[in-house]
């Protein structure tokens, strides 16, 4: 029978007694067996790695419109951690694309009448570590994409969202978001991010006292260098960003540093341990060529929707999947060890 790589991790990682050379008896040498660790994860998008092949539940649609891949990076750090020698015991994977943050604790809805209940269902007294990812949808991401982009107006979006004023001209999205009506829109989605990590929060501590959290940030998207943002990547047709302003990089930088601030100001509050990619990912940028983590926004990604290829929609390649599940397996086995 061949083993594969998978099996021969989680089988050396399920060793639980080692024998020692000598007469004593066996149970005198016997090591400790680390225990699996259950674990929950949930989250949107960037945990469910939309835009990676093979997408898991094909055979179900509730499962489906959530578009979750199979590789997303909980089964990529949890696979890693097994290589470490521990063992994550999953009890769901719960992210889902689109979700927002208020889908910790209550129904999603899905295309095509179909929802998904919320993802803290999988909690309970026996979990001990949940991790995910939340915040893009509930701040507005898709929504500012909208307002910045013209052509991302005029086509069938495969996310939800509308921009958040469509008379105001997509050209002058950076000075909406910076003064006015746009400015303020922006306030109150961060305040609201704020408000509902706090539910969040507590309820992991309520649903489950002895798990530890991790909530995991956004990979950086807008280089330092804004003029690398104007040079489609090798072989791609699109800037990586599109027709999004070049005066608008920098505010949305500035909108994705500050909910990355939040996020970990929020994570410290409840005690959780938070992944900051935004800090590590700034040469993986959707601008950094073929050392790009983020697929660009019309660029076409591994999954087809009905036959018809689904751009990336500035989520991570397998480049910056693999970048996001390596620092949750980091951050997971420093916070199973304190």
């Amino acid at each position: 029978m061949t083993t594969t790589r998978r099996g021969r991790s989680l089988l050396v990682a399920a060793v639980a007694v080692v024998m020692c050379a000598g007469a004593a008896p066996a149970a005198a040498h016997e090591l400790a067996r680390p225990e699996p660790v259950s674990t929950v994860f949930f989250g949107d998008s960037y945990a469910a790695n939309f835009g990676i092949a093979p997408i898991f539940g094909a055979w179900d649609l509730n499962e489906y419109y959530c578009f979750r891949s199979e590789e997303n990076y909980p089964a990529v750090a949890a696979r890693e951690l097994a290589e470490q020698g521990t063992t994550l015991d999953v009890a769901s994977d719960r992210s889902c694309g689109a979700a927002v943050i208020e889908h910790f604790w209550t129904t999603q809805p899905l295309p095509k009448g179909k929802s998904k209940p919320p993802q803290q269902e999988a909690l309970g007294s026996e979990t001990r570590l949940v991790v995910g990812t939340l915040g893009g949808n509930t701040l507005g991401f898709v929504q500012i994409l909208q307002q910045c982009s013209q052509t991302f107006r005029n086509l069938d979006a495969v996310l939800p969202g509308d921009p958040v004023d469509p008379d105001d001209p997509a050209e002058q999205c950076a000075a909406f978001f910076t003064v006015g009506a746009g400015r303020q829109w922006l306030d109150s989605r961060f305040d609201t991010v704020e408000t509902e990590l706090g539910v969040l929060f507590d309820n992991v501590g309520e649903l489950s006292p002895h798990a530890k959290a991790v909530l995991v940030g956004y990979p950086r998207i807008v280089p330092d260098n804004f003029v690398k943002c104007q040079i489609p990547a090798p072989g791609r047709k699109y800037k990586p960003l599109a027709d999004i302003p070049t005066n608008a990089l920098p505010v949305f930088d500035n909108i994705q540093e500050r909910l990355n601030d939040l996020m970990r100001a929020k994570a410290d509050e409840a005690g959780a341990l938070f992944v900051d990619l935004y800090a590590v990912t700034g040469y993986n940028t959707a601008c950094d060529g073929d050392d790009r983590g983020i697929g660009g926004l019309f660029e076409t990604s591994q999954v087809k929707l009905l036959g018809v290829p689904l751009p990336w929609l500035l989520h991570p390649n397998t480049r910056g999947r693999d970048i996001q599940g390596h620092h949750v397996a980091t951050a997971i086995q420093h916070t199973l060890r304190t």
